[in-house]
Formats: C-alpha cells, structure tokens, sequence
C-alpha cells in the first residue's frame, strides 16, 4: 500500500477541490455521476486515488464501497488507513503525494481533524493541492477544506468546527437534513461561523485555484446555497447547479 519512491511530477496543475454535500458511492451506490465527474477531471488516463477514511475511522464497509466501485473505473484505486499500526512506520507523505486524485469519507470531522494534525497530514495535504492533486470528499471529507464547517462532531448539537481553511469561509453539507439549514444560519448570524455555502445531498462544488468554478449535481434540482450575513439576520442564494445526467 505504501510506496516510499516518489519522484514528482513536474507539470504545472491547476489547484482542484471537489466537495460534494453528500453523495458518491457511499451515498447514492446506484449513481455514479458525482464519482465520475471527479475522475474526469483528471488528465491522468489511468489516475491513482487514494481513499482517506480517517472520518469513518477506516470503516471495512466504507473501504470496500469505495474498491467495489472505482475498481470498475479506469484508475488505479488504493487507501491510508492511520489506524493501521504499519502506516506510522511508512512514509506517508511520499505515498499520498504519489497520487492524482484524494478522496476523503464522511464521519466524524473532529476526530479526522485531530488525527490528521498527529500525522501531519494537514501540512500534506496543502501541499498535495498547491500540487494540482485533486482533493475531493463527502460530508466532512467535504467541509474539512474550508475555514469552519457546521458539524455534528459534538454530541447531541450542531456546532462550528475550525478546518483546514485551504477555501475562504464556511461550509455546511446535507444542508436540506433537517436542523442543519437554521444551524448554519443562526451560527452565520451570530459570528461564530463565517459567511459560507450550505450543499445539498447530489451536488458538489467545484473550485479551481480557489474559485468556485461551478456547482454540479448527480439529480435534477439538488444545488448549493450562498448564505451571507446582513443587518437583519442572513441572505441565502441558490445557486445555478448543472446535472450530470442526460435526458
């Protein structure tokens, strides 16, 4: 799993993330879309991804979605679990800078945060992007490259969770699940979370050096929201979304 013989690619790359809201195999097994789109992106014909599922704290089910799936694509699929003994060992680095494409799960974004610090993945995983590798994810593997998402991390509430701040302000996914839309309102209002956009379940923001490039979506109508703030409250704005599919 862990090769120490990176050499590095000296192209020049655009600076990519994906972050779906919710959705990809884990989510919607039965449609592919959002997967696909983040495999297209890549100039690589046979791209490596590698699957960082810290947030599932390496799950066996999520790790066998994710081999069940993008085996039968055109890539090369592999995984980090840091609760494997053996990856404290190994270059971690190395190994994940030899890939095109990181994937992150879902789950718990405190924890993953937390144990990314430990490893230092949270420097890695910078410089992957400033090297054009594609950084996408679900959920918190979504939220987790922005300044502050909202997150269940904390029992029994919704709260804010500082992040990596690799994107400019806030980010909250599964934002039609009921609770989250007024959380992540009444924590904009409040300023305790940055101005940020709310991602439905099926759609994924694409940015590209920073930019929002544009919002996709694996089923007619899901969409992201810009929510900012104002003298009376918050402001939010859907956005133009485009799906995937064909007619």
């Amino acid at each position: 799993m862990i090769n120490d013989e990176y050499e590095g690619d000296t192209m020049e790359k655009p600076k990519q993330i994906i972050a779906m809201g919710g959705g990809g195999f884990s989510m919607e097994p039965g449609n592919p879309l959002l997967d696909d789109y983040i495999l297209s992106q890549c100039p690589v014909k046979k791209p490596a991804i590698c699957l960082v599922p810290t947030a599932s704290e390496d799950h066996i089910e999520y790790i066998c979605g994710f081999y069940e799936f993008f085996l039968t694509r055109k890539c090369n699929p592999r995984h980090l679990p840091l609760t494997d003994p053996a990856v404290a060992a190994a270059n971690i680095e190395n190994f994940l800078l030899s890939n095109d494409i990181i994937y992150v799960t879902g789950g718990h974004t405190g924890l993953m945060l937390a144990a990314w610090k430990t490893f230092g993945l949270d420097i890695i995983l910078k410089k992957a992007w400033e090297m054009g590798i594609i950084l996408a994810g679900v959920s918190a593997g979504a939220s987790c490259w922005f300044e502050a998402a909202l997150t269940d991390s904390k029992p029994g509430r919704l709260s804010g969770e500082t992040c990596l701040g690799f994107l400019k302000g806030s980010h909250c996914a599964h934002y039609e699940n009921e609770g989250r839309r007024p959380a992540f309102h009444r924590l904009i209002r409040k300023g305790k979370l940055p101005e940020g956009i709310g991602t439905e379940n099926g759609a994924a923001l694409h940015f590209i050096g920073g930019e929002l490039k544009q919002v996709v979506a694996s089923r007619p109508g899901m969409s992201a929201y810009r929510v900012r703030k104002e003298s009376r409250g918050v402001c939010e704005e859907k956005m133009a979304a485009v799906w995937l599919g064909t007619d």
